[in-house]
């Protein structure tokens, strides 16, 4: 039994990182749009536009922020276990760096050609959530912000997550108009992404669930 829950968790993990992969090359097909970014990676992108931080860099310094906000919150009732939320952070901001780094070479001169970077960004990302979900190991510092928050004021996740999104999408606004003058890393792109990453990622997580049936149990 102890060896098939180790099989278990060793698939898990690598799911995770597959997807945490996925999901860093749906960030950097955004970036390269042009048409803004996730509500999720809309800050880390403004910070790195005005500061000498990398989005991968500023990626995690608002991931290890969300982290210590989370045991602000739930104090007491905080899960030790969600510290992994540090490493897999960590990971995620590695290789969004990486992911930009590799996709330098794209350029886009027209419109429609930006929408399709766009619509790949949210393909990817959506279905890098989905395969997060189904790994189940630890979740991303964003969506336990969004749980922290349901358990500390006792409110419905889909509230908290708009809410979330949307304190991200307003600061990042505010801090690229006070720093860069312009509306930078939030347009009609980032908008798309609140809207159809959650859609992708349950139209994926139904074959995802007969393959983690089959895989991870």
């Amino acid at each position: 039994m102890q060896q098939t829950q180790i099989r278990s968790t060793i698939r898990r993990s690598l799911l995770l990182c597959v997807g945490l992969f996925i999901m860093a090359f749906g960030v950097a097909f955004s970036i390269k749009a042009g048409l803004g970014t996730s509500p999720i990676s809309s800050l880390p992108y403004v910070v790195s536009q005005f500061t000498p931080l990398s989005v991968g860099t500023a990626t995690i310094v608002m991931h290890i922020v969300l982290i210590l906000l989370q045991i602000l919150l739930l104090r007491r009732q905080y899960d030790p276990v969600q510290l992994l939320q540090l490493p897999v952070a960590l990971v995620f901001g590695v290789l969004t760096d990486f992911s930009v780094w590799a996709l330098r070479g794209i350029t886009v001169g027209t419109y429609p050609a930006q929408w399709l970077l766009c619509v790949v960004g949210i393909l990817l990302v959506g279905i890098g959530v989905s395969f997060e979900v189904t790994a189940n190991v630890v979740t991303l510092a964003g969506e336990g912000m969004v749980l922290a928050v349901c358990k500390a004021f006792r409110v419905k996740f889909a509230n908290a997550k708009v809410g979330f999104d949307v304190t991200l999408v307003l600061i990042a606004c505010l801090l690229s108009l006070v720093f860069l003058h312009q509306l930078s890393g939030v347009r009609e792109g980032t908008v798309a992404a609140a809207i159809f990453v959650g859609l992708t990622a349950k139209q994926v997580n139904r074959p995802m669930k007969r393959f983690a049936q089959r895989y991870l149990l």
